[in-house]
């Protein structure tokens, strides 16, 4: 009989990211005992990463903005296939999230006149993305932090939860094991909120954290929830592609958004060589130019390279595949050209993206402020995830669990505009935390099973009594090069059938792996336990990109390159059968709300 630490709480948050602290701010403001588990350290979360800033429209650089644009900004990215309910309440109260922010103490770049700045990203219409430098997420988990440590919650460092616990269809808890010393622990709850990200760490080149293995999202399949979008997988353009140790790790859309450009080997700025239809024409190619945004009666002028995330990062590809790229397989981002409008510019560089600077000063031996960066497209989101209920982001098939953030599908459709991620952590992990407590005080505790906790712990303990010469890492490496090969930024149905199958084969090799040694210490074990969330995730990817046959936002078909209008009416959701196989349907769109519908015509 495995033994085991039990833990009592009222919420149980899985993910110390934005959307974790925020929903146990909440939850613990409404007198809930809060317990918070992570696999990290609290404050290495991924959402530190974000640099760029967080889009809400406080309208302080461009009056012309409000909630109504962001949405309609939102949904035209998503290719209408979003949440309009999400994309509505995260519009509106997003505003209110950063206000928030700010008076708990986060210290945003500010106007001349005092209020906090913002920064023109890919796909806003106005600039619209509050910020701290390119140190954004930083400030964020730093004052969340802050702020969330006077409320008295419980925080489980370095520990990872493996399954969730249900009493009938309810959740009631969960079951894991701390890092540090291979114990078993599990935590009895009224109510569980997932944040635990992304799934990034399914491909081979990601801008994501080694904690993106896709936790939240196997957790919530397996326990009966659906996954909803996955075939929607974010390339940003823009990740290091060279020296090799640091390929990969994101170069923030600030960049671009302050002034860079990109080229390629011959020095032209190639964005300006495929231009949507709803970009005025221009024979403008001077970076202050760019290109004039009509939308209405208004007009902004955009540069190119603040195209949406998936037209930028396949622009690029494009580039390289026709032998116009850099010297290491990408394209150039220059920033160092505004010495020639700003003579000042070293200095200003440095000051509006430091980390950047340090960055490639650290790691490449680069300085930004006098030559251009190699950069290229890098697994960096996933659109899709768990589904929730718009407002409440609790699961419509499993009582008492919540998700919020990556882990969720909704607000972002078939594509996420940049900065949009931090805003969605604020406004749906603060929704997630509030309802969660609501469900914890109208529901009792639930009784666990002993006999399925035990289950668990002997799979969880069986990778010690196999052969260690089935590797781990070796699967794990095999199911990243597959996955960036063949279901990466652009897929056709020959080479994901081939990936399919391929999964299915990993999947038995992930049962015979072994591993060696004891359970302390011992990363060669935790990586065993993640190839099961890897390759869930995996082939939920795969199984809705064969069946969406269109290309729309961050999937694109090579043998399906159009949009195809039949797609637009459904979102692509999976579930576990009875079988134990993954089952696909297709959920139809709901309409949208007539006035909605309006603000959307009207922005178009």
């Amino acid at each position: 009989m495995a033994e085991y630490t039990t833990h009592e709480h009222d919420v149980l948050v899985i993910g110390a990211g934005g959307a974790g602290l925020r929903a146990a701010i909440e939850a613990s403001a409404s007198g809930m005992d809060v317990a918070v588990v992570c696999k990290s350290l609290l404050g290495k979360a991924h959402t530190v990463m974000a640099e760029g800033g967080v889009a809400a429209a406080l309208a302080h650089v461009d009056d012309r903005d409000s909630w109504k644009v962001h949405f309609a900004d939102t949904m035209r990215g998503g290719q209408y296939i979003n949440s309009w309910r999400m994309a509505e309440l995260h519009a509106k109260e997003a505003p209110e999230r950063v206000r928030e922010l700010e008076a708990w103490g986060a210290v945003f770049d500010r106007t001349k006149d005092g209020r906090i700045l913002q920064r023109n990203f890919g796909g806003h219409r106005y600039p619209r993305l509050a910020h701290v430098g390119d140190r954004t997420g930083l400030e964020m988990i730093r004052t969340l932090q802050d702020h969330g440590i006077h409320k008295g919650m419980k925080v489980y460092m370095e520990h990872t939860t493996i399954r969730l616990l249900k009493d009938g269809e309810r959740v009631v808890g969960a079951f894991g094991y701390d890092r540090e010393r291979g114990r078993f622990h599990l935590w009895k709850a009224k109510a569980v909120v997932l944040a635990t990200g992304g799934i990034g760490r399914a491909y081979k080149i990601t801008s994501n954290s080694w904690e993106y293995t896709g936790d939240g999202q196997s957790l919530a399949y397996h326990a009966g929830a659906e996954l909803m979008d996955m075939e929607f997988v974010q390339f940003h353009p823009t990740g290091m592609v060279w020296p090799p140790s640091v390929r990969g790790i994101l170069v923030t859309e600030g960049v671009r958004g302050e002034g860079g450009v990109l080229r390629n080997s011959e020095g032209r700025r190639f964005m300006f060589d495929d231009i949507p239809e709803n970009y005025r024409s221009s024979t403008a190619t001077d970076p202050e130019e760019g290109w004039r945004y009509v939308c209405g009666d208004k007009e902004a002028r955009r540069p190119p390279e603040l195209l949406t995330r998936d037209h930028v990062a396949r622009c690029i590809r494009r580039e390289v595949k026709a032998g116009r790229g850099s010297p290491h397989g990408g394209v150039f981002l220059d920033i160092a050209w505004i010495k020639e409008k700003i003579p000042s510019s070293a200095e200003h560089i440095k000051k509006k993206l430091p980390s950047m600077y340090h960055q490639f000063k650290a790691l490449a031996d680069i300085d930004i402020t006098s030559e251009a960066m190699e950069v290229g497209p890098t697994t960096h989101y996933v659109m899709g995830g768990v589904r929730v209920d718009p407002d409440s982001q609790m699961s419509p098939t499993v009582p008492g669990l919540f998700a919020a953030g990556e882990v969720a599908a909704g607000l972002h459709g078939a594509n996420r505009l940049g900065g949009n991620s931090l805003s969605d952590l604020i406004v749906f992990g603060k929704r997630a935390g509030e309802y969660a407590a609501k469900f914890a005080k109208e529901h009792g505790g639930g009784s666990i099973n002993d006999r399925e906790v035990q289950d668990i712990a002997r799979w969880a303990l069986a990778p010690f009594e196999r052969d260690d010469r089935n590797n781990p890492y070796a699967v794990q490496h095999e199911l990243q090069d597959l996955m960036q090969d063949l279901v990466g930024i652009v897929r056709t149905e020959d080479e994901m059938l081939k990936a399919l199958a391929a999964i299915g084969e990993l999947h038995k090799r992930a049962h015979q792996v072994g591993v060696s040694s004891n359970r302390e210490y011992n990363p060669g074990w935790h990586t065993a336990l993640d190839l099961d969330n890897l390759l869930t995730v995996s082939q939920a990817v795969t199984l809705s990109a064969i069946e969406r046959k269109e290309s729309r936002g961050g999937h694109f078909r090579d043998d399906f390159p159009d949009k195809n209008p039949e797609y637009s009416k459904f979102n692509t959701v999976l579930h576990k059968g009875a079988d134990g196989q993954m089952q696909l349907r297709r959920e139809p769109v709901k309409p949208l709300r007539d006035d909605l519908a309006v603000i959307v015509e009207q922005n178009k």
